[in-house]
């Protein structure tokens, strides 16, 4: 307040209550891949983090799914599996790599996050479905969530379409990004070749991941095996035209269906019909004419093509098995996105603080490999502490998360994933709160102002269940002053110096119930 000067009456106002510290946002996963476009109203956005809230916010800034084009090959790996067998022969379907769209799983991994109680995220679109999988796209678009404070997960569900090295190496760069340069998110990673069980012919996939992750930066990141049989991809997103060589697919039809090569003239009216369907795969619509000789119109293309398909699901079971598996590959997804939902819905309803784990999973048929309890014990606890929080089906329940480790799995600090995300939260809020006091005088009465602050934040978090103890004097503790976190140095050198202590919230992972028989009383 000015000098008092001219007589009269003067106001002060004084502030009765400290700055209050606000509860940072705890599930904001940023999503790096490839999507259709990138595009904001004519502004690339290539390359830049992009805050979406829904499914349709996504058709409308990135586009829609990719359209992969598969492959009918004859079986010459005797340890693969065949899709299907014609006349004799063992047929399988080869999975599109890059520009056929098998690569790309950022659409469908987006639709299970949601599913599976996902909210605001962030996209990072490192190239278009013309675009080659590159890997130094990806770390780019990692280093352009530097300047992003609001993501606190970090997911790459492309990662596992490179090759393991390659995908090594782009995860070792999450964990670095995580853990050494932001310390305020967590990765969710993949295991490369999580679909294929622990004594698949081509190595352990468990193995392979831990001996290739390294050791830095474990606590930041959590990994979940195995892969999921997903129903993300329904009967209506596909069609013959996922088949790429439709030359090699109207022979198999015509074998499965008792059909000549060339049909005679004096042919039954059904066997015309269905040769005709059959035929009709490779037709080029766009040379169609209608009844007045002109082209045909674009929605009159997509209702043939609709009917072809159709037509084709009804007469030939050879047909049905193909889109079958067809669907089958496009929905194996990855488990990383799904989890991301399944922590942003365990964030929402029960709190950060909450372990991610004994809950189901939506939009899941099964996992691709079925886990015991004793195949899970090497995956839980290991000497080289690299936990894998396993995915299970259990009878009557359905598929459960049944882990909520970090990597850190002998860490007594950060063994938990709920630990490490409860204190990011907690740094971050307060953080945050305390930006208000930088500048002000380093006295008593800023020491007592951040002091109540912070207090008053973590009694909050205790009385909703996110810190451990009886009473707040258990569950915390604030100190700050000189001689007790400062020295007059550190007063002349401007740093104010504040110690929390907090004792946090840890799962019950093993419950242990003990029964003895007594002696009988009456």
């Amino acid at each position: 307040m000015g000098a008092m000067k001219t007589p009269g009456v003067y106001i002060v106002e004084k502030n009765a209550f400290p700055n209050s510290v606000v509860e940072v946002a705890t599930a904001v996963p940023a999503f790096i891949g490839h999507t259709e476009i990138a595009d904001n109203r004519n502004k690339p956005l290539a390359m830049k983090p992009w805050r979406i809230s829904s499914m349709a916010e996504y058709h409308q800034y990135f586009g829609y799914a990719p359209f992969p084009r598969f492959n009918i090959a004859e079986k010459t790996d005797p340890s693969a599996i065949a899709a299907f067998r014609v006349a004799g022969k063992d047929y399988v379907l080869q999975m599109p790599d890059g520009k056929d769209g098998g690569g790309y799983l950022l659409y469908s991994a987006l639709r299970h996050f949601f599913q599976n109680g996902g909210g605001p995220c962030y996209i990072v679109s490192v190239g278009s479905y013309t675009d080659d999988l590159d890997v130094q796209k990806f770390k780019d678009g990692i280093g352009e969530l530097l300047k992003e404070q609001e993501p606190t997960m970090l997911v790459v569900p492309e990662a596992v379409k490179f090759k393991a090295e390659v995908c090594n190496d782009l995860q070792q760069e999450m964990l670095a990004h995580c853990g050494d340069k932001m310390r305020n998110r967590v990765s969710i990673l993949d295991i490369w070749g999580g679909d294929k069980p622990r004594n698949d012919p081509g190595g352990d996939p468990i193995v392979n991941f831990r001996n290739a992750l390294g050791i830095n930066y474990l606590d930041f990141a959590s990994a979940y095996y195995p892969w999921l049989n997903t129903t993300v991809v329904g009967d209506k997103d596909i069609s013959y035209e996922n088949i790429a060589n439709t030359d090699v697919l109207m022979p198999l039809l015509r074998a499965d269906l008792d059909l000549p090569d060339t049909l005679p003239d004096d042919a039954p009216q059904k066997t015309k019909d269905t040769f005709g369907a059959v035929a009709d795969i490779a037709k080029d619509w766009t040379t169609v004419k209608d009844k007045d000789g002109q082209p045909l119109s674009k929605d009159a293309i997509l209702s043939n093509k609709a009917l072809l398909n159709k037509t084709l699901v009804s007469i030939s079971p050879l047909f049905n098995t193909v889109l079958g598996e067809i669907k089958y590959q496009l929905n194996l997804l990855p488990p990383s996105a799904a989890m991301a939902g399944i922590y942003t819905m365990v964030d929402n309803s029960r709190g950060v603080w909450k372990a991610p784990a004994n809950v189901s999973l939506a939009g899941v048929v099964s996992p691709s490999v079925s886990i015991s309890a004793e195949d899970q014990e090497d995956l839980n606890v290991t000497t080289q502490g690299k936990s894998i929080n396993a995915i299970r089906s259990f009878i009557g329940e359905g598929v459960l998360v049944w882990g909520a480790r970090t990597l850190d799995g002998n860490s007594l600090d950060w063994r938990y994933i709920n630990v490490r995300r409860t204190m990011i939260m907690i740094e971050e809020s307060c953080r945050l709160a305390a930006k208000a006091l930088v500048f002000e005088p380093n006295v008593a009465n800023t020491w007592v102002t951040i002091k109540s602050m912070i207090q008053n934040f973590l009694t909050s978090i205790w009385k909703r269940g996110g810190l451990a103890g009886a009473v707040p004097d258990d569950a915390f503790s604030v100190h700050v002053g000189l001689g007790e976190t400062m020295t007059p140095d550190d007063i002349l050198e401007g740093i104010l110096r504040v110690t929390v202590l907090v004792a946090m919230v840890r799962p019950a992972e093993f419950i242990e119930i003990t029964f003895q028989q007594q002696m009988q009383k009456s």
